[in-house]
């Protein structure tokens, strides 16, 4: 027989094998794009825009549908009914945290964000309660950030009004807060191991490699030197990365609207003046400034999809049987950006977050940090970050733009799991 028909038959004897199996494990999963055998959904998903991508799915599919990552099934919940539905009505039966290949060699499965079960549960607990020990949520995590803003309104006066990328600088402030939480010391910008250690964040090459493998076996896995050192890790990673872009974001697009920008002084000049540093107790008198910090965070959708979650028993879902251990990736974009809360939901829009009489409105469907049991456990200090850092910002510069702020490109230049601002440059002009 010819060597071509061979092959030809084959593939399509492999290809039908892998629909049938497919197929047939699916169960009453929800419905979905028929996979490719190996390749699964990946060649009609648009990495570079994973949100419409499951826009588009979900207009066929409907809010619930299922996309196969290679030869495994992801649920998809798209809307925020159906997010709102799984991460609180059955927040129990979807907090498991779901695979990722990429953190297998780093995290193990332990640490804070991508363990599971009781091992999560436990080490969620400590940290949360230790984090609180430390000064989390009270006077003293203010007066550290307080602190931390000073230290980068002095390093942005070293660039003497020139122009700058801002990325470095915006990247050691949140870093440094939690440096000065965990190791209760902050680090000057140039200091070569506070250098090391943004480095190694900014490269993603910290691997932990455990020295503790004597340790004592009847010592719970939960508080291992290895699960305690990965937990460190992650609260770095999230509470560094996941801040600095949003103020740089946050920055980029107040260089877009001028005139949003010039508001948040006006009310900064009203609320706090020129003498005194910004402190919490400000935000509640300042609407337009709250609803602007939100209205970024809602518009820059910082992560579409999420991190994954994974259901912990087999659950019936809105007709559907999803096996336990299914990965469940919930599209937030589609949340941030629904038009029915959210008037034209493309635009960037403090008035999102705002009543007829200027008041500051909340919403629930602003997700940024995720809800349920996975929601962020640095939500807090993230909020009081991105507050205390941005009206600190703008109450000590002007914020110029190298060009005219109409030609502004404010399109990510990656929108995977995360989303991430474009490259830009400008001047801190000293008020």
């Amino acid at each position: 027989m010819d060597p071509f028909v061979v092959l030809v038959l084959s593939l399509s004897c492999l290809l039908l094998l892998s629909l049938w199996r497919q197929r047939s494990g699916r169960g009453k999963l929800p419905p979905g794009p028929t996979p490719l055998p190996i390749l699964g959904n990946f060649l009609q998903i648009d990495i570079k825009d994973i949100r419409q991508s499951l826009t588009n799915f979900s207009k066929v599919y409907g809010p619930v549908f299922t996309l196969y990552m290679g030869r495994q099934p992801a649920v998809v919940l798209h809307g925020y009914e159906a997010v709102k539905e799984a991460l609180i009505d059955h927040a129990e039966e979807f907090s498991a945290r779901g695979y990722m290949a990429v953190t297998e060699k780093t995290s193990k499965g332990f640490g804070l964000i991508f363990s599971n079960g009781k091992r999560w549960k436990e080490i969620r607990r400590f940290s949360l309660m230790t984090l609180r020990n430390l000064g989390m949520g009270k006077r003293t995590i203010e007066d550290r950030v307080q602190e931390e803003a000073q230290c980068l309104v002095e390093e942005l006066r070293k660039t003497n009004g020139l122009p700058c990328d801002p990325t470095f600088i915006l990247s050691c402030a949140p870093c440094n807060v939690i440096c000065s939480i965990i190791f209760q010391n902050r680090f000057d910008y140039k200091d070569q191991d506070f250098l090391k250690l943004m480095q190694k964040f900014n490269e993603n090459t910290s691997i932990i490699s455990s020295p503790w493998m004597q340790e004592k076996p009847s010592q719970p896995v939960e508080f291992s030197h290895e699960n305690l050192a990965i937990t460190v890790i992650d609260l770095f990673a999230a509470g560094t990365e996941t801040t600095s872009i949003t103020l740089r974001y946050g920055l980029l697009l107040l260089l877009k609207h001028p005139h949003v920008t010039a508001k948040v002084q006006e009310e900064i000049d009203h609320v706090i003046g020129r003498h005194r540093s910004p402190c919490m107790q400000d935000r509640s008198r300042m609407p337009y400034t709250d609803a602007t910090l939100h209205e970024i965070q809602r518009y820059i959708d910082l992560t579409p999809t999420n991190l994954p979650h994974a259901v912990t028993c087999d659950i019936k879902f809105r007709n559907y049987l999803i096996p336990k251990g299914t990965t469940v990736l919930t599209s937030l974009s589609s949340v941030l950006h629904d038009s029915k809360e959210f008037p034209n939901p493309e635009v960037f829009d403090p008035s999102h977050f705002l009543d007829g009489n200027g008041n500051f409105k909340k919403s629930d469907y602003f997700m940024p940090f995720s809800t349920g049991k996975r929601i962020c456990a640095g939500e807090g200090l993230a909020r009081m970050e991105l507050f205390l850092f941005l009206t600190t910002i703008l109450q000590n510069y002007n914020l110029k733009s190298m060009v005219d702020p109409k030609d502004l490109d404010t399109t990510p230049v990656a929108n995977g799991l995360a989303t991430v601002p474009p490259y830009y440059q400008l001047c801190f002009i000293p008020l």
